[in-house]
């Protein structure tokens, strides 16, 4: 992963040397702009391996810029970084195709994380094409739908396996509570969060060692869910609730 090329879009002096200083201390090669104007410049000439949007920005909507790269056709993975903490921004940015969220103050480390997850999600071949994911002790055989943990089979229900197969195909990434019923349930259900809750618990149980501290399917309170695959850095406390 080292070597990757990243774009920060971020108004705020401090900010970027911040993240020039630091990203780059950790192999990758940096490219920091201040506006949107500039980002969707950067971006068409450049092609990075990973944007990361501040959402406030001096002249493009941060929403409208995430829009038009994946207008553009830009397919790496966009964090955004704001301190709007509102359930329903964060909502939008993903639905507009963002892959990740992270509230300003944050930490180095776990932005230094979710980076690693993300290109991991996107570098070498797609999770979505392999035959077989292997994520932790969790292993989903695609082709015969098997799923076992820890070698010893799994009995799914046909709806519990199209959620885990689309969460573990892709593994680090955010995916909201809409998006999930839209994949699985269809586009008429996708305000029926009740059923989210549902079937996380019942996977959580046959899948997790501990379903109250979960190491697989973690939840981001209020948006929606992330499969971190047994040992994903980026899962964080306040997404260990066992109540989906």
């Amino acid at each position: 992963m080292s070597g990757a090329r990243i774009l920060v879009v971020d108004d705020e002096p401090e900010i970027r040397r911040a993240l020039r200083t630091n990203l780059a201390g950790h192999g990758f090669e940096v490219t920091v702009v201040a506006g949107g104007g500039e980002a969707l410049a950067e971006a068409a000439r450049a092609r990075p391996d990973l944007v990361l949007l501040d959402l406030g920005l001096p002249d493009l909507p941060g929403l409208e810029v995430v829009a038009r790269l994946r207008a553009g056709g830009l397919e790496a993975p966009i964090i955004i970084l704001s301190v709007q903490e509102e359930e329903e921004q964060k909502v939008r940015a993903l639905d507009e195709g963002a892959d990740d969220y992270l509230t300003k103050p944050f930490g180095m480390n776990e932005l230094l994380a979710r980076i690693r997850a993300a290109l991991r999600r996107t570098g070498g071949s797609s999770r979505a094409g392999q035959a077989v994911l292997e994520l932790g002790d969790l292993q989903i055989n695609l082709e015969r739908r098997l799923v076992s943990v820890r070698g010893e089979a799994v009995h799914l229900t046909p709806k519990e396996y199209e959620m885990l197969r689309y969460l573990a195909a892709n593994a680090g990434k955010l995916i909201t509570h809409r998006t999930l019923l839209r994949a699985v349930w269809g586009a008429e259900y996708e305000d029926a969060r009740q059923y989210l809750h549902v079937f996380v618990a019942q996977l959580r149980r046959k899948l997790e060692p501990d379903p109250a501290q979960p190491r697989y399917l973690l939840t981001e309170p209020g948006v929606g869910y992330r499969f971190a695959g047994g040992g994903d850095e980026s899962g964080r406390a306040g997404e260990r609730e066992s109540g989906g």
